[in-house]
């Protein structure tokens, strides 16, 4: 163990900068937590709802207090109101309590709080409120004192939670704090890394305990396997001694059966046992495990869309797109005899571009170039660029000319929104010189998208345009939903000058 603990200390001392001690400047110094007895984690559940059921039943009171004041000229807290409070304060503390929301950890950061509590102080005020239906007193209680009590309850709590936080952050630093007990099994060089990696420990986590299973043990032979059970026993019962609450074995899972030893050894501790960490699994955040038929999987990522999503998504550009036909054609047929007025060539320019996972088809556009590049090099139109057309020139200051690519929704080439397709030679360039370019071809090109909207527009001269380009359409692509298509499209078409199409 002297050689794991000499390590631990090493990786405190390579502590990451952004995570450096408070200095003269002012700067963060990271959350150091330690274990609590017994005494304070019991003080600390009893706290936090308590603390919530005080603030939801001063927030009655004041209610009342208000509403009278304002309406009888009288201020008077009313125990019909306190009743509504304590009604609400069950529907609210009740289910929090089921859950475990209470729990310390919880309280580390204040991220995620106030949505938290805006759904549950909303589904807790429309479960009392059905409750005073139900049982047919609702005659007792203030309408405008409800209103004062909704909106300064969602405060008070938030403010109450907020001080809480406050609380244990500083208890944290300065003072004793539940963390979760952490002990490491693994080949010396697997907990260094981890350590490493994952140093200073925050959000509740503390190490208590190592246990080295040596090199030679995790790809045991035969001769190798009495040592290996000798230190598996001296491991177990150093770990009885530190009463972790969570085991992390680091080992390599090639050797299935060194690992299965190393499981059934720990299954004797009252402690959660936890197979990684994996760089594979840090690296995906959403990894899981599920099941396939009869095969069990570690899942990394999911179809970008699901077969519901892709029906939804499907029927709301064909019903969109249809309507924009009819409505947009006598526009379309007025923009068409002008190029065939302004400059020779066709009405409609056709490229080839990458759609669905990368099958090739050919886009429609109205023609505003002297030039009809569709080859092994596309040049990139520019500002000012000479092969625009007079006529080509107001249509992609309007984004007119990508009209016609209403066509490639309904042939089902395209989608309303989605990343915008590139030509074939940009493409494969990009594909060469930006990790996860091609993921943009998971789903299928867009008229209009989340980066058009959010100003990644125009010419793509360099890698950094086109990096900021590709991260708005992974980030589109990973939280697609039919409400953030309609914001992109009226995002589009009430804001115009603000979208230019990439070409």
């Amino acid at each position: 163990m002297a050689i794991a603990e000499f390590h631990l200390e090493s990786a405190r001392s390579r502590r990451r900068p952004n995570a450096s001690p408070r200095t003269a400047t002012g700067a963060q110094r990271p959350i150091v937590v330690r274990h609590a007895n017994p005494g304070f984690r019991a003080f600390f559940a009893f706290l936090a709802p308590t603390l919530d059921v005080c603030a939801i039943l001063a927030t009655a009171a004041v209610a009342s207090v208000i509403y009278h004041g304002a309406y009888y000229g009288s201020p008077a807290v009313t125990e019909t109101q306190l009743q509504m409070g304590a009604l609400i304060a069950v529907f609210l503390v009740g289910p929090n309590l089921f859950r475990n929301d209470y729990e310390l950890p919880n309280y580390l950061s204040t991220d995620g709080h106030v949505l938290r509590i805006f759904k549950q102080w909303n589904i807790a005020f429309l479960l009392a409120m059905g409750f005073v239906f139900m049982t047919k007193t609702g005659a007792a209680f203030s309408r405008g004192a409800f209103v004062v009590l909704y909106v300064c309850g969602f405060l008070a709590l938030s403010g109450a939670r907020f001080l809480v936080v406050a609380l244990v952050r500083e208890l944290s630093r300065n003072g004793p704090m539940l963390a979760r007990r952490v002990f490491l099994v693994g080949a010396d060089t697997a907990v260094l890394s981890f350590v490493s990696r994952h140093w200073p420990l925050s959000h509740g986590v503390q190490i208590v305990g190592l246990a080295n299973i040596s090199p030679h043990a995790v790809a045991a032979d035969d001769a190798d396997l009495k040592t290996l059970e000798q230190e598996l026993q001296t491991a177990v019962a150093r770990a009885r001694v530190t009463d972790p609450d969570d085991v992390f074995v680091l080992l390599d899972r090639s050797s299935d059966e060194i690992v299965d030893r190393v499981i059934d050894r720990f299954l004797t501790i009252p402690a959660s046992i936890h197979l990684g960490s994996d760089r594979m699994l840090e690296r995906f955040g959403d990894a899981k495990v599920s099941k396939i038929g009869e095969i069990s999987l570690l899942s990394l990522t999911r179809r970008p869309l699901s077969g519901p999503e892709i029906a939804a998504k499907r029927a709301f550009d064909v019903a969109a797109a249809a309507l924009a036909v009819v409505a947009l054609a006598p526009l379309a047929l007025v923009v068409a005899i002008l190029i065939k007025l302004d400059s020779s060539g066709p009405v409609f320019f056709l490229q080839r571009r990458y759609g669905f996972n990368q099958k090739p088809f050919r886009i429609f556009k109205f023609r505003t170039m002297t030039s009809l590049d569709d080859g092994a090099t596309v040049r990139q139109a520019q500002a000012d660029d000479p092969r625009i057309t007079r006529v080509g020139r107001v249509l992609r200051r309007w984004n007119i000319d990508e009209l016609p690519q209403i066509l490639n929704v309904l042939r089902g080439e395209m989608s309303l929104v989605g990343p915008r397709p590139h030509a074939l030679a940009h493409d494969r360039h990009f594909m060469q010189r930006i990790a996860l370019y091609a993921r943009r071809l998971n789903v299928k090109p867009g008229i209009t998208g989340w980066a058009q909207v959010n100003g990644f527009r125009g010419e793509t001269s360099t890698d950094e345009k086109m990096l900021g380009r590709v991260e708005h359409d992974l980030h589109y692509i990973d939280n697609w939903s039919l409400l953030l298509d309609v914001k992109i499209i009226l995002l589009t078409v009430f804001s115009p000058r603000a979208y230019l199409n990439a070409r």
